[in-house]
């Protein structure tokens, strides 16, 4: 049975774990943030009692001045939002952890569990940089590549994935593993080639070590070199390069009219999104090339994604 929506004065537990970062908020029902946290995540298993200790020490904090009534849980990698499961995550290192009916146990209030970057995108689409379009394509650009997807005002999971029957397996919006560069270099999911090899974050770093000789921090380094140092010129001009042929094929098959960017290399701003949209619109001829928008809530967009998650009880019609 699908939740429903919580009174207006309900308050709710939101926790976004990140690949080296989970963070916390207790929102109330006018959208404040009562409280907040954040805890390295471990990996393995271990991840799941670091995530009951961060959200039992806020429900504490706010205490029973502040009544909590449901919490939102988004997750990296691959989630059975029906079992509330973590399936895979090969960035921090679980499978088959099942957060959802541990946590309750843990916190005593319900507890929904969902896909990180697809309920970051949902929440972009509802109250964000997407808001008021109907066909949107949220792209997550960090250390790896990723994707939400908005199409006639329906959030998309996948036929075979989160919605599915089981709410498991694969799940739409997997554009980091689109194959842009066929000889290109080898990627984690054992592919070649994969937009996220050649112009996700730690992609552009270890491309710039290799050709410079020298390791770098982030690709934020590269960023900040751009108009000094040639070969991080050529680094990033590759990498915009890249993301423009795999979000060429996104801007063909789905004609969004909004593609919203967020994480850490979409921080960039403008020296990434001005780039992109003339190599896009060098690429794309039949579609109208969409608006390229940086995202709104930035950092939080999981966190709002997972409150609007426990408020709302699903993402089910939009």
């Amino acid at each position: 049975m699908t939740p429903q929506p919580l009174p207006d004065d309900a308050g709710v537990l939101a926790v976004d774990v990140g690949g080296t970062t989970v963070k916390a908020e207790v929102v109330d029902g006018c959208g404040r943030v009562l409280t907040s946290g954040a805890t390295p995540t471990p990996s393995g298993p271990a991840a799941l009692e670091s995530v009951s200790r961060l959200g039992r020490g806020l429900l504490e904090q706010v205490g029973a001045q502040r009544p909590v009534a449901r919490a939102g849980l988004v997750l990296p990698g691959i989630v059975d939002r029906v079992r509330r499961i973590g399936v895979r995550s090969a960035n921090v290192g679980w499978s088959d952890l099942s957060f959802g009916p541990e946590l309750e146990a843990s916190w005593r209030i319900p507890v929904l569990v969902d896909h990180d970057v697809t309920l970051a995108g949902w929440a972009e689409w509802r109250t964000g940089a997407g808001r008021g379009a109907d066909d949107v394509v949220f792209v997550v650009l960090g250390t790896g590549i990723s994707a939400a997807l908005v199409v006639d005002g329906r959030l998309v999971r996948g036929g075979g994935g989160g919605g599915g029957p089981s709410g498991s397996g694969g799940q739409a919006g997997e554009l980091g593993h689109v194959v842009v560069r066929a000889d290109g270099p080898r990627c984690g999911c054992g592919g070649r080639g994969c937009l996220e090899a050649v112009a996700s974050g730690s992609a552009i770093a270890r491309e710039y070590a290799r050709l410079a000789g020298r390791e770098v921090d982030g690709a934020h380094d590269v960023l900040l070199a751009l108009d000094d140092d040639p070969i991080a010129r050529r680094v990033w001009d590759d990498a915009v390069a890249a993301l423009a042929d795999g979000v060429s094929a996104v801007v063909a098959l789905l004609a969004p009219s909004r593609i919203v960017f967020g994480g850490g290399l979409a921080e960039a701003g403008e020296a990434l999104i001005g780039p992109l949209r003339k190599a896009l619109g060098e690429r794309v001829f039949v579609t109208p090339a969409p608006d390229l928008l940086p995202a709104h809530h930035g950092a939080r967009a999981g966190l709002v994604g997972a409150a609007l998650l426990a408020r709302l009880g699903g993402t089910d019609g939009g």
